[in-house]
């Protein structure tokens, strides 16, 4: 493999339609992409007005990305940065505890998990909305679509907190029901998962966080089905979960409290594409892919806010810092000789 038959780029307001085509794909439970086209062209207004900066850091920014197909110009996956959570409303989690009590008298010792509610990542940055098109799931895409994300960060290092959470979709059974929410949210609501799913998607989770009990809850209570689930991830997920942790995430036991999917998080600075990606200036635009066979297959972007752009492909580094790249590479990222990209193996 030499270059990438995909590229990650901003989202602009002309991609709602393929956007909405992807929320109808994703089976419900996905927050950051819901099956509204108005909610959707209300969180693409807002993500353009960011990559614009026309919406002040404090506010919490939200940028959406979109991968397309190089050759059509399909856009087959997305996925959204968030530059501060629990601005707009406290970002709650449910953090799982292990407690013992003893009984001197009875000689027994009584081992519980319980789930407290918390608000431990309000101020994070947070990733997520990620989704990829099933025909589209393979050569690389969904890791470089993943990946994609840190570099954008690292490009705008300065706009981002010291700490990002990723909150994945939790165990949905085969008909798209939540043994968590059976158990424990739906005594609270008077409403079915699929309704409170679209209310979440459409409305945000705040009327969840009102409701919900806020004294800890021990998992001994709740249904077997219910405590099975509790930190696992949706299906279609797993592949996601395993990239956040390669990348660098710990699951340190805090779920979602809607389906008790696991939200994983990390120190920015230690992620692998933050930590190990580097700069340099584009020296040369035209050189044959074969020139740089035996270089590693990295992972390159250029721009910042709604100029970025990430692709694949093997560059040719000098010794001075700088490299060459291919016509196709540079197009790709539009960059011309003189510009800077941003690396790191992939």
């Amino acid at each position: 493999m030499t270059e990438s038959a995909f590229r990650v780029r901003a989202a602009s307001l002309a991609d709602l339609d393929a956007l909405y085509a992807l929320a109808l794909q994703t089976g419900g439970g996905f927050t950051n992409l819901p099956p509204d086209r108005e909610a959707l062209a209300k969180r693409l207004e807002r993500s353009d007005d960011c990559f614009q900066d026309r919406t002040p850091p404090e506010a919490g920014a939200t940028y959406i990305l979109v991968l397309e197909d190089l050759a059509s110009r399909k856009v087959v996956g997305t996925a959204t940065v968030f530059g501060e959570i629990g601005v707009e409303w406290p970002f709650y989690s449910y953090r799982k505890i292990r407690l013992s009590q003893t009984s001197v008298g009875l000689r027994k010792t009584l081992r519980s998990e319980v789930l407290h509610l918390v608000n431990d990542f309000d101020g994070c940055s947070e990733v997520g909305g990620l989704f990829l098109d099933a025909a589209w799931r393979r050569g690389g895409a969904g890791r470089l679509l993943a990946r994609s994300r840190y570099l954008f960060i690292a490009q705008m290092r300065e706009r981002f907190a010291e700490r990002v959470v990723a909150d994945l979709r939790g165990y949905q059974d085969e008909h798209g029901r939540s043994p968590f929410w059976d158990a424990l949210g739906r005594h609270f609501f008077d409403m079915p998962f699929d309704e409170a799913d679209r209310l979440n998607s459409v409305t945000g989770n705040q009327f969840i966080a009102d409701l919900m009990p806020k004294y800890p809850i021990y998992t001994q209570l709740l249904p077997p089905e219910a405590q099975a689930v509790i930190g696992r991830t949706h299906p279609a997920g797993e592949p996601a979960y395993r990239l956040l942790m390669e990348e660098g995430f710990r699951d340190d036991g805090y779920v979602d409290i809607f389906d008790a999917g696991p939200t994983v998080h990390a120190d920015i600075d230690t992620l692998k594409a933050v930590k190990d990606s580097r700069l340099a200036t584009v020296t040369d635009v035209g050189g044959k892919a074969d020139e740089a066979a035996d270089s590693p297959f990295s992972l390159i972007s250029s721009g910042r806010g709604g100029d970025f752009r990430a692709t694949t492909g093997r560059l040719h580094l000098d010794a001075g810092g700088g490299c060459r790249l291919t016509k196709s590479l540079a197009h790709a990222l539009h960059v011309d000789a003189g510009d800077e990209i941003r690396h790191v193996a992939f």
